[in-house]
């Protein structure tokens, strides 16, 4: 039977109106793929600046919309510790460069900031206040306040004035979108983030308190201020039980100051982590990225690869000042003499193992040790089971115990301990009554006598020119702050510690 005329063009009709949809849905995914999803590789020439500004692919899970990362510090000013924008939270910041060390800038569908290893481990310091501070990536960061970044970020979102009609005019200044971008940001990127870091906040909450007995034993717990980690400390595996592996919260205080990456062909076989949680260095720098932010997806393998070539390869910065030659080998006779190579030296037979903390000299702070158990252990080496990059070298350590480091570019590790809570060298071979009971963090002007960090100077503000101090204040009081322990060596003479501090920084 033939098809009538009208059957036919009524047949174009929807063909074409079929087509027409199928174009604009195509349009439409292109778009949303465009300016959503597309991701533009970042490649850098040399692995140093991988290092400092290369993806491990934070970027797609937890990645800020960079342009509303840019003026936050503009219209929230009143939120950061002090004035200078993010370098007030301590970041590291080279000349020319559009984000700090360690902040990645990475196009997925819109421009997206993320961390990387290089945020925690690029340390900065000076020889003089009135100089440039030199950064050495894979040092530990001493002045970065990881936790103020956050909160300063939870503490923006929560604000009204973080909305579409504020930022875009905050932004307009310096950037100018097109219609399609500046519509997404306005609808789309804008509310989301303010919702996924309100959503960041909350994940967070636990840092805010921990709960202790009270004194009564019929009373509930009291709940606490949680100590602060301050610049150069991060407590870097709770964040990760709670968030990734979904545990229990513990109330446990994970606290801990930054280690040095550098020279890692010199640690091959050494415990990793200050309490040897993993023994595989290619999983602690992959664990390293799901801790910064990476998910089981996103994790960028290659470019953790470079990340490894770098690290083993990087060698310490040499000591900056002069040395007394003869004071310094008069101190390795004092090094030998008391055996402290057997812990610390290349070939010593305890160096890079995991001494118990029970141990009657050492008996330092255990809260690190306590954060850290073998259903986390399990857990986390069950979390990326079916990919090819999986974990099985995660543990926990019976009986329990810190590292027993190597000292190389020891000058530069300061403060010293696993809880960064002895300011100096020369401090730490005094009797834990001895030491400082508090001292400031974040400062980076080196004290070359000491070996450590100075105290900072404070400074003139406010209208009548008050001194305060912008510092973080450091108390050895608060819990997982304890700065007992390591005894070795303070019974010395008080010529026999000079010495033996003047060989220390020759490592």
């Amino acid at each position: 039977m033939l098809m009538s005329k009208s059957q036919g063009k009524f047949k174009r009709v929807v063909l074409s109106i079929v087509a027409i949809l199928l174009v604009l849905i195509g349009i439409l995914g292109f778009g949303a793929w465009y300016y959503l999803f597309r991701e533009v590789p970042v490649t850098f020439a040399s692995d140093e600046e991988h290092f400092k500004y290369g993806s491990i692919g934070t970027e797609n899970q937890e990645g800020i919309p960079y342009w509303i990362w840019l003026v936050l510090p503009r219209l929230f000013a009143d939120k950061l510790p002090r004035p200078g924008g993010y370098a007030s939270l301590g970041v590291a910041w080279e000349e020319g460069k559009e984000t700090p060390v360690g902040f990645t800038k990475k196009t997925i569908g819109f421009e997206r900031v993320g961390l990387s290893c290089a945020g925690c481990h690029s340390a900065t310091y000076r020889t003089d206040p009135k100089e440039k501070p030199v950064i050495v990536p894979t040092g530990p960061t001493n002045t970065f306040d990881i936790q103020a970044y956050l909160r300063f970020l939870a503490a923006c979102a929560k604000d009204p004035r973080f909305n579409a009609d504020t930022l875009l005019e905050e932004i307009y200044y310096h950037h100018k979108f097109s219609p399609v971008e500046g519509m997404l940001y306005r609808y789309v990127l804008i509310p989301q983030t303010k919702k996924a870091l309100l959503k960041q906040k909350e994940e967070f909450s636990w840092a805010d308190f921990y709960f202790e007995a009270a004194d009564d034993p019929k009373s509930p717990p009291r709940k606490v201020v949680r100590p602060r980690w301050g610049p150069g400390r991060i407590d870097p595996f709770n964040p990760v039980k709670y968030r990734v592996l979904k545990l229990p919260y513990d109330n446990t205080i994970g606290n801990s100051d930054m280690m040095p990456l550098w020279n890692r062909d010199a640690h091959a076989g050494h415990a990793l982590h200050w309490d040897g949680l993993e023994s595989s260095l290619v999983e602690t720098i992959r664990t390293g990225a799901i801790g910064d932010g990476a998910s089981k997806k996103s994790i960028d393998i290659k470019g953790l690869e470079r990340v490894e070539r770098f690290i083993k390869q990087q060698k310490p910065p040499p000591y900056p000042f002069t040395i007394d030659k003869e004071m310094a080998k008069r101190g390795e006779e004092v090094f030998q003499a008391q055996k402290c190579n057997t812990c610390h030296g290349p070939k010593g037979e305890r160096t890079g193992k995991v001494i118990p903390v029970s141990e009657p000299e050492l008996n330092t702070d255990r809260h690190r040790l306590d954060m850290w158990t073998k259903e986390a252990a399990d857990k986390y080496n069950a979390f990326a089971e079916g990919y090819s990059w999986d974990f099985n070298n995660l543990r926990k350590i019976v009986p329990e115990g810190y590292q027993a480091v190597l000292l190389d570019g020891l000058w530069l590790r300061a403060p010293y301990l696993h809880n960064g809570s002895v300011p100096t060298l020369r401090d730490l071979l005094n009797p834990a009554d001895e030491r400082p009971q508090s001292f400031h963090r974040g400062y980076d002007v080196f004290d070359p006598v000491k070996v450590g960090f100075k105290e900072p100077p404070p400074r003139p503000t406010g209208p009548n020119g008050e001194l305060t101090q912008p510092y973080f204040l450091f108390d050895t009081r608060e819990k997982g702050n304890g700065n007992q322990g390591h005894t070795y060596g303070t019974q010395l003479s008080n010529e026999d510690k000079e010495r033996l501090v003047e060989y220390l920084k020759t490592l």
